[in-house]
């Protein structure tokens, strides 16, 4: 069973930068599943981030992201990480990643489509 632990969350002034990091808490390799960060604010709804494939050759971003936030991973380390850049009030929430086993090199921010998730990292953006 995978188990994901998220890490890097914390409080940051807007216009400020923060660098989660997903790994697998078990010894099971998170090479082979599309990984994605998904996040939830109180009173909202779940809402999908980022994805990236088990290889990393296809990323997608969440339209209120893009160009600030960069999604990769180091299967070496077996660890996909979020790099969030010019950081806003709207993006306090707390922050989860999540995985599936993809039928070939793809990645979704679709939360049904994910089996294993992590118990979230707050990120907290205010002055």
């Amino acid at each position: 069973q995978l188990q994901l632990v998220e890490s890097g969350g914390g409080l940051v002034q807007p216009g400020g930068s923060l660098r989660l990091s997903c790994a697998s808490s078990d010894g099971f390799t998170l090479n082979y599943y599309a990984t994605g960060w998904f996040r939830q604010a109180p009173g909202k709804e779940h809402e999908g981030v980022s994805c990236i494939s088990s290889d990393g050759g296809t990323t997608n971003y969440a339209d209120s992201v893009k160009g600030r936030f960069t999604i990769s991973r180091d299967n070496a380390k077996n660890t996909v990480y979020l790099q969030m850049n010019s950081l806003k009030p709207e993006d306090t929430a707390n922050y989860y990643c999540a995985a599936f086993f993809p039928r070939g090199r793809t990645c979704t921010t679709t939360p049904d489509s994910y089996d294993y998730w992590g118990q979230g990292t707050q990120v907290t953006v205010s002055s």
